[in-house]
């Protein structure tokens, strides 16, 4: 009995010992271990109770219910076991922190990416209508921080009438819808309207959720073409179109990226 009560006290240790070490290098407190073992390498944590962070102190998140985190993080997995471990460690991705309410300057957010920190933050609570898709969006800013001189904004914006401008932030435009507009004219989402950066996680998203509106814009067909090039150049084993989606209509998609 008491062999495995100290090898239990021992486990405890190790994972307190685990969880410690990875405060040091992303600089979250409150932090529990929930899965460290995955094919791609993504190491999966959660709020054990709410934390605040950030330079000023911005950002907030909560702790959620062992029943909501064990619901969300079988999607989320899903969806991140998209990204091999080559192609993660090309973007800078490495932990996943899972907690609800997140917020940044008392903004509500679905995630807060660092690629700095190797981290990113997504809310488990948010819409449940976008969640998946907004998984993606967030990968994409990592992908897009860590690679900003392939996804030049300048080049992008090019693609847009020359009417058009972006907002100089996404927080400083009220262009925030994610309903998937079925006439696009260039722009996939009323939100895909604020920034370069947003509008290029938008199209990302929605073609890794198979999203792609049947329609002939040729600006999108430009921007999905642009997105393929580059992911291209960073890592030449990713495929955008390899998307396990039953929403996907494979011949739409194929005659947009050819």
């Amino acid at each position: 009995m008491r062999l495995i009560k100290s090898f239990f006290i021992l486990i405890l240790l190790c994972f307190s010992t685990q969880a410690n070490t990875i405060y040091e290098l992303i600089k979250i407190p409150n932090l529990e271990i929930y899965n460290l073992k995955n094919e791609n390498k993504l190491r999966y944590l959660y709020a054990k109770q709410p934390f605040t962070i950030g330079v000023d102190n911005n950002i907030n998140c909560f702790n959620s219910s062992k029943e909501d985190l064990d619901e969300k993080y079988t999607v989320i997995k899903k969806n991140l076991d998209r990204y091999s471990k080559e192609f993660l460690k090309k973007i800078n991705l490495k932990y996943i922190v899972l907690c609800e309410d997140l917020s940044i300057s008392g903004i509500n957010t679905a995630g807060i990416p660092d690629n700095v920190m190797k981290t990113l933050i997504i809310d488990i609570k948010f819409n449940q209508k976008y969640f998946e898709r907004v998984i993606h969006h967030e990968v994409f800013h990592i992908i897009n921080d860590s690679h900003k001189d392939l996804f030049n904004y300048g080049d992008w914006s090019k693609f847009n009438n020359n009417d058009f401008n972006y907002a100089e932030c996404s927080t400083c435009t009220e262009k925030l819808g994610l309903d998937t507009y079925s006439k696009t004219n260039g722009f996939i989402t009323e939100y895909s309207q604020s920034t370069a950066s947003e509008d290029m996680a938008e199209v990302f998203s929605h073609i890794m959720m198979g999203l792609i509106p049947n329609n002939d814009d040729q600006i999108l067909k430009n921007k999905i073409k642009f997105l393929k090039s580059k992911l291209q150049e960073l890592d030449k084993n990713f495929k955008l179109w390899l998307i396990r989606s039953s929403h996907l209509d494979l011949k739409r998609l194929f005659l947009y990226l050819s």
